[in-house]
């Protein structure tokens, strides 16, 4: 038998990488980090060897998204329809426990290193446009490592003609230090909670936190979480002098972390990481600032509209307490 001159024979070696994707590790002073390039994921940042974002292995399926880039939308797009410019789209239903659309395209995606140092790496992830987001976005996330904390910035480039709807968001779950969700302090300085419903999550009214039925969401001044439930949108934002809101998270020992950000991130979302199995359950607290709230593809709240080649940049970061 003749093989064809594009057969692949069965001794041709593949490379062995991780299941989490190729692994770039970042170090500067106390801080260490590393990223997978599967969703741009923050695998581990650590501070002095402690960990301040839940980890996962490198050959590992990224669990609950654990450090992904979340693009070109965070959260849910409710039963997976929207309309933009006119047109109706229907995206594929990637929560199908609750029928949503969940937490964009790019999180399973296979991210290009395109720039690394030892304290900083670039990954660039092209969405290409297809059934539900006919829209081709290209995204670029770069992870910096300094005396401040780990930085990310993401910028998101429409390559199309004509405008796009977009918005991001990370998704890591914070460690404040040993114990779990309920043993830690949380101060949030947010003044209005996206109420949703039980089942689906389906977002229902915005709401102040201070109302005999919503106080239970208020950590404006710090407090123990406890058993409190959380996986809700927070907007209202208070800002310090700088512009930054920041979300601090702390353990009774003393350590913590804190996540801060600046403009064009005027949501929140937090979620206390409740599992069904006991090994993975509340082990951090997810604080997700989103350029948007749920279903913004729906509503048009805060919804960015890429203009093509106009480039779109938000960035945050999580340091050591």
């Amino acid at each position: 038998m003749i093989e064809s001159a594009n057969a692949v024979s069965p001794s041709t070696s593949v490379e062995r990488r991780p299941i989490s994707g190729r692994q770039v590790d970042l170090e500067h002073g106390a801080y260490t980090a590393s990223i997978a390039s599967v969703g741009a994921s923050l695998r581990f940042l650590r501070h002095d060897g402690r960990d301040l974002v839940v980890p996962f292995d490198a050959d590992e399926v990224r669990p609950a998204f654990r450090g992904a880039v979340l693009a070109p939308w965070p959260n849910r797009v409710v039963d997976g329809r929207y309309t933009f410019a006119g047109v109706d789209h229907r995206l594929a239903l990637t929560e199908p426990a609750r029928g949503h659309a969940l937490h964009g395209l790019a999180a399973w995606a296979e991210w290009e290193l395109i720039a690394s140092s030892s304290s900083s790496a670039t990954f660039r992830c092209i969405i290409e446009a297809q059934d539900g987001y006919p829209f081709r976005v290209q995204v670029s996330t770069t992870y910096t490592l300094d005396d401040d904390g780990l930085h990310t910035e993401v910028e998101a480039v429409n390559l199309g003609d004509v405008d796009a709807p977009y918005g991001t968001g990370p998704h890591p779950y914070l460690v404040a230090g040993d114990g779990h969700v309920d043993d830690w302090t949380l101060e949030l300085p947010a003044s209005q909670v996206l109420t949703v419903t039980p089942d689906r999550l389906i977002p229902v009214s915005l709401e102040p936190v201070d109302t005999a039925d919503t106080e239970h969401f208020d950590f404006r001044s710090p407090r123990t979480i406890g058993d409190t439930f959380v996986d809700h949108a927070y907007t209202s934002l208070g800002r310090d002098a700088d512009g930054r809101v920041s979300v601090r998270v702390t353990a009774p020992s003393g350590s913590g972390v804190v996540m801060h950000w600046g403009d064009g991130l005027p949501w929140v979302q937090v979620h206390t990481a409740d599992q069904p199995v006991p090994e993975l359950d509340r082990l951090g607290l997810a604080v997700e600032p989103m350029t948007c709230p749920p279903d913004a593809f729906s509503t048009g709240t805060d919804l960015v509209v890429l203009a093509p080649n106009t480039p779109h940049r938000v960035s945050w970061t999580i340091a050591a307490l």
